[in-house]
């Protein structure tokens, strides 16, 4: 059995010490050996199937990290995003996600997650891949993420839509070339537009 320990460990941390159950057994780690190194406490169960090494320092965003791991197609957007990027001063209590039309709806113990599906060219552009705890995520761009604030304010409240765009534009940290391109995108330009002109 220690061998089989060892030899599982070592697929661990070759994979920055993460693995959901499927991609555990694709590499010939048996279910046994998981749930044996989990019962030992080798190994500590992030969420449901996805289990991580015990002795790594903890997830800098293990939230992030687990639903990306878990919904592959997922998008980080609105609350979570603008948290990400520091653009809100809200706390987002669930993971805010943006899945593709045709995708199933997903199930997920933990953490709380927020589905909106975007179709399109709403859901494809502004995509940016962020590297969290060695796992790649993937998270809507700063200004796409202000676009799509403004596209869904009735669901998240006009006054965050609202926050995002000034502390987007304090500084220069978006450009309005881009606030403008994604703001077509989700066809909000018009709402947007005098905020805009207000803050130039």
């Amino acid at each position: 059995m220690t061998n089989a320990f060892s030899r599982a460990e070592t697929l661990f941390r070759e994979h920055q010490g993460l693995l959901r159950t499927s991609q555990a057994l694709q590499l010939g780690i048996a279910p046994r050996t998981l749930y044996t190194m989990r019962d030992a406490g080798t190994l500590i169960e992030v969420s449901r199937g996805l289990y991580r090494l015990a002795d790594l320092p903890p997830l800098s965003q293990p939230d992030l990290v687990t639903v990306a791991l878990k919904i592959p197609r997922g998008v980080i957007c609105l609350i979570s995003a603008l948290a990400y990027h520091d653009l809100t001063t809200q706390i987002p209590h669930a993971v805010y996600l943006a899945l593709p039309r045709d995708a199933e709806k997903p199930r997920l113990d933990y953490p709380p997650i927020r589905l909106f599906w975007f179709s399109g060219q709403a859901f494809a552009s502004g995509v940016e891949k962020h590297k969290l705890d060695g796992v790649t995520v993937k998270i809507y761009s700063p200004e796409k993420t202000v676009a799509d604030c403004f596209k869904y304010r009735n669901k998240i409240g006009f006054n965050v839509a609202l926050e995002a765009l000034k502390r987007c534009r304090e500084h220069d940290r978006c450009s309005l070339q881009r606030l403008l391109h994604f703001s077509r995108i989700c066809r909000v330009e018009k709402v947007m537009h005098p905020y805009l002109e207000a803050l130039q």
